[in-house]
């Protein structure tokens, strides 16, 4: 890694932590305050420390791309936690071929990059 995006990753880090200590729940509540606030810093956590060891540059970048998506997709929510995206069901696909195969494609191309992470660790 080199040092210019090593400074962007524990920048990011550090903005992630930031948000969560300054974060005020839509609902203006304490309780869903504080639960909001320990999702976000579970969240970093849990995803810096799983993305540590990455080496791959394009890895890298989609990674820090993807930390950025969630961080102003949170803001402008107000909601920390990711947004469902709304994918047409397969329901009319076979259960095996090639209309499946693409299908399960198409659904793996449009999936939003701020939902890639949540996947894996949910």
């Amino acid at each position: 890694m080199t040092p210019a995006t090593r400074q962007s990753v524990l920048g990011l880090y550090r903005k992630v932590l930031h948000i969560a200590k300054t974060w005020q729940s839509a609902s203006g509540q304490p309780e869903e305050t504080t639960r909001e606030k320990e999702y976000i810093r579970n969240e970093a956590r849990t995803l810096f420390r799983k993305n540590k060891n990455v080496t791959d540059p394009k890895l890298i970048k989609q990674c820090i791309e993807e930390c950025e998506a969630r961080i102003e997709i949170g803001l402008h929510y107000n909601i920390p936690y990711p947004r469902p995206i709304h994918l047409p069901p397969m329901g009319l696909a076979h259960k095996q071929g090639r209309t499946l195969r693409h299908q399960e494609k198409l659904r793996k191309i449009s999936k939003p990059i701020y939902l890639k992470s949540h996947d894996e660790i949910s």
